[in-house]
C-alpha cells in the first residue's frame, strides 16, 4: 500500500495486530495477525489471504473441525446513557 486511505499518510508500517472477528453473537480474538498499520492514525490494511484465513478458521473452529489455541469468558455490558 502506497499511503493510508483514510489520513493520506505515506508511513505505513509492517506488524502484527490483534484481531476481533465477529459473527451474529460469536466472537474469536486472533492473535499475531500480519497487517499494515498507518504510523500517523493507526487505521489497519489487512491483505485479503489473511482474513479469509481468519473467517475460514472461526467456523471450522464453530463447527468442531477445529480446537482453539485459547478460551476465555467475556463478560458484556450495554452502555447505560443515564448520567
Amino acid at each position: 500500500m502506497e499511503k493510508c486511505n483514510f489520513c493520506g499518510n505515506k508511513n505505513l508500517k509492517e506488524a502484527k495486530v490483534e484481531y476481533i472477528y465477529k459473527y451474529y453473537n460469536k466472537i474469536m480474538i486472533v492473535e499475531n495477525v500480519p497487517c499494515e498499520v498507518c504510523e500517523f492514525c493507526g487505521e489497519r490494511y489487512f491483505k485479503a489471504e489473511v482474513l479469509k484465513k481468519i473467517e475460514k478458521d472461526f467456523f471450522e473452529i464453530n463447527s468442531d473441525r477445529k480446537k482453539p489455541a485459547n478460551v476465555m469468558s467475556v463478560p458484556v455490558e450495554e452502555y447505560d446513557l443515564v448520567i
